[in-house]
């Protein structure tokens, strides 16, 4: 991958927002972290609290002991030994275990002098305080006991590492959770640009390839009527001149009801309301259509039902009818001199429409642009490549799936299935029941508008998406 395509402003723009994400992750990842140490060091100084709290009660239920050493004491085997001192008016403190620290006077928590009257051992008689004794640091908790001072201290080195671990922990994990928080948003974030790139760079092409197709009609009658006025002529030579630029007009204008079709897909409006619409109706009256433009070329037009009942889709019929003149107008195009078939599947519950000719075929190389716009296989093919889009975008929008391959007429086969409408069991019981009146033809169900298309430009070397 060049410097060139990791610098571009797709992937900055993903990355400054991966990036300023990442950041507010971190923000919250840091009070979160900050949060939870002060949790966690409070609960485990708690827990000494609560040790040195019942050790005080301990020994403060046996206050004939307090004058003696207690060497031996009952803590846990696995726990941080409690360390005892008695502070008496006027002199030190005095450790009541051997091996306890010396305990300056002046890091005693001396309790308020009231705390012996709300109760020896009692919560509230308490007052503690976290020292530095030596390389260590204590937790101690004081309590008075008559004119004395009793003092209960352990270790928080073991509490200590435990908030070591958890901090090393955050730290190590910390920048690895924000580097996958980074990445992942990076990725993402590309991945939800890709959709807006293409169709921004397909926008630009739509753009650049329209100009192009419409600026070879406009020149063409540019010249024609300059030509035209630039001397006196017959009427023969006018005539001429007229043909021409009337030929590139029509061209001009289906140029432009093409990429205004196209348009109205992109922008997604309402779509018309689906009516029931017999295929085999629609393929006899499209082959009809074309039948005398294919006939000056040499083509012959035939349209095979696979049953004697009708085949309904529910669909728009505008739409139906303008695919199935795109196909046959595109199989027309390359069939010259040839043969094309429409013909009507009903398989369980789909139906189908299948046009297909004895043309070249589509190329292996061809197929995966076969919908794209303004593609055309060969130049000079007729059409603006714009056909086969628009009829991509009729069996998208009507809920149908293409099936493309070769004909056994030697050409291109394109099929098109769609849900068998629940109207065509409603038609028949409707026909077959005596006392109904007779039913509207099955052609009153399909628009009168479509035009009668041109006479083909000639065969091209190969195909594609040419109509259109």
């Amino acid at each position: 991958m060049s410097w060139r395509r990791l610098l571009s402003p797709r992937v900055v723009h993903a990355a400054r927002v991966s990036l300023a994400a990442t950041l507010l992750v971190a923000v919250l990842y840091a009070g979160c972290v900050a949060l939870l140490n002060r949790i966690v060091a409070a609960r485990l100084t708690a827990e000494v609290d609560a040790r040195l709290t019942e050790r005080l009660a301990d020994v403060a239920r046996h206050p004939g002991l307090l004058p003696a050493r207690q060497d031996g004491d009952d803590d846990d085997i696995d726990a941080a030994p409690v360390f005892l001192w008695l502070v008496r008016p006027g002199t030190g403190p005095v450790a009541l275990r051997s091996e306890g620290p010396r305990l300056p006077r002046s890091l005693v928590p001396v309790p308020p002098a009231g705390a012996a009257r709300r109760g020896q051992g009692s919560p509230a008689g308490h007052h503690a305080a976290t020292v530095q004794l030596g390389p260590n640091t204590f937790r101690l908790l004081a309590i008075r006991s008559g004119s004395s001072v009793l003092v209960a201290g352990q270790s928080l080195a073991e509490q200590q590492h435990i908030q070591g671990v958890l901090l090393d922990g955050e730290l190590i994990g910390g920048p690895l959770l924000l580097l996958v928080m980074f990445a992942g948003s990076l990725i993402i974030g590309l991945r939800a640009l890709a959709p807006v790139e293409q169709s921004r760079r397909r926008q630009l092409e739509f753009t650049a390839d329209a100009s192009h197709e419409l600026r070879t009609p406009l020149s063409v009658i540019s010249a024609e009527t300059a030509l035209a006025l630039s001397a006196e002529r017959d009427a023969a030579s006018y005539r001429d001149a007229l043909a021409r630029i009337d030929g590139e007009s029509r061209r001009l204008r289906r140029i432009v009801e093409d990429m205004l079709w196209l348009a109205r897909f992109d922008s997604r409006p309402p779509p018309p309301g689906d009516e029931p619409l017999d295929l085999v109706t629609i393929a006899r009256e499209c082959a009809d259509r074309f039948r005398s433009v294919a006939g000056t070329a040499g083509t012959e037009i035939e349209v095979v039902s696979g049953g004697a009942q009708p085949a309904w889709i529910s669909a728009p019929p505008e739409w139906i009818d303008r695919l199935a003149g795109v196909l046959t107008d595109n199989a027309c195009r390359y069939a010259a001199g040839g043969q094309v078939r429409i013909s009507v599947t009903a398989r369980g519950s789909r139906v189908s429409l299948a046009v297909e000719d004895s043309g070249p075929g589509i190329r292996p190389d061809e197929a995966p642009r076969l919908f794209d716009r303004f593609h055309r296989a060969a130049e000079g093919g007729g059409g603006a490549g714009l056909g086969l889009a628009i009829a991509d975008s009729i069996v998208s929008s009507t809920g149908g799936h293409w099936r493309i391959g070769e004909s056994p007429l030697g050409g291109a086969r394109f099929e098109v299935s769609w849900r068998r409408s629940r109207a065509q069991a409603d038609h028949e019981s409707f026909r077959t029941d005596p006392g109904m009146p007779a039913p509207a033809r099955a052609d009153s169900l399909r628009p009168q508008r479509p035009d009668r298309p041109e006479r083909p430009e000639g065969r091209p070397r190969r195909r594609a998406g040419a109509a259109g």
